[in-house]
């Protein structure tokens, strides 16, 4: 089996995933790179890993540059993507900056894993809140067609970052021990003991770009600008793991049981739908894990073809580190 040159950019948490699900999954890897804004060496589960400052040139010879990439701010995949693909590499960026770019291929591998192919260089990766959602989505949409999706989320804080991990854990310690916590927030709100329905910033209509990346981002990916997609976007108090409430209305009627039975067929995903016995998936659980987990599937008493879903997957893996992994196997599987 040929092996590649393989960059990793970024060390934050999701970065740090990138090197944990590279080591994991066995890529074939021939030499591992890693770069940040400085020099220094961290350490992942026990092994070293010398990182090296970023610059043009650090792209020289290597074949797939992985881009951690920063939410909601400009990524280093600005700066530096074009020059690693002029010296030959492909990029897969995590970052936001080239999803909805035309010329870009913004890849689910469980649901369109053909547009790879179209790449030119630059192939991006969904934000984690779609990923999860269309990993268990798209399997419903290609048997009977989904005609309208309202997806509210409760989001981990580690999607907001390392800092803001440290944040969540500083203030449940100061509320235990009786003290205000006075730090800067590395989030919108204080989050120990509270929710808060902003993630990203407000935007069109006043719902944030977060809300928006569900809508144009699920367009895209799976091919249908006509779905009828509204979102709302909630911080929640869990460390890691995402979950979702998901309403669909589908174009021909199906049953919660042939959608258990289709979704338990279908790559990537792990039902867990026994309400009764108190089986259904939660984050503590599904932490750690690279597959969606599905359940409390059940149909709309209103509305004929209406139905609930309840989605939860680790948003540093699935919904982001291990799904740029899955692209890069795609990207060597279609080159042998």
């Amino acid at each position: 089996m040929r092996k590649y040159n393989v960059a990793v950019v970024g060390v934050g948490a999701v970065g740090v995933e990138m090197l944990r699900v590279l080591k994991q999954r066995q890529f074939p890897i021939h030499q591992l790179k890693v770069f940040a804004r400085s020099r220094r060496v961290i350490e992942v589960d026990g092994e070293s890993y010398q990182v090296e400052e970023l610059i043009a040139d650090s792209f020289n010879d290597i074949d797939i540059a992985l881009f951690a990439g920063t939410e909601g701010e400009k990524g280093a995949a600005v700066t530096f993507a074009k020059a690693a693909v002029e010296r030959g590499a492909i990029v897969i960026d995590n970052g936001a900056d080239f999803r909805l770019k035309p010329d870009v291929p913004l890849v689910v591998p469980e649901a369109n894993a053909d547009d790879i192919k179209k790449h030119k260089g630059i192939i991006a990766n969904p934000n984690c809140s779609t990923i999860q959602m269309v990993v268990a989505l798209a399997p419903i949409h290609r048997k009977v067609g989904i005609k309208r999706i309202i997806a509210s989320t409760y989001q981990a804080v580690s999607g907001s970052g390392s800092k803001a991990i440290t944040q969540t854990e500083e203030e449940f310690k100061a509320w235990a021990n009786n003290l205000e916590y006075n730090k800067e927030l590395a989030m919108d709100q204080h989050i120990a003991f509270n929710i808060f329905p902003h993630i990203g910033s407000f935007s069109d209509l006043d719902y944030t770009t977060e809300e928006w990346k569900m809508v144009k981002e699920t367009h895209k990916i799976l091919h249908d600008n006509k779905i009828k997609i509204s979102a709302t976007t909630v911080r929640v108090p869990v460390r890691n793991a995402h979950s979702e409430a998901i309403y669909i209305e589908t174009e021909k009627p199906i049953s919660p049981e042939k959608v258990r039975d289709l979704l338990k067929k279908s790559p990537g995903v792990i039902v867990l739908d026994d309400p009764k016995n108190k089986v259904y998936p939660m984050p503590k659980n599904c932490s750690g894990k690279d597959e969606v987990f599905v359940g409390r599937i059940r149909k709309d008493p209103a509305v004929k073809t209406g139905l609930w879903l309840w989605v939860v997957a680790d948003n540093l893996r699935k919904g982001a580190a291990t799904n740029a992994v899955q692209i890069a196997e795609e990207l060597i599987k279609n080159r042998r």
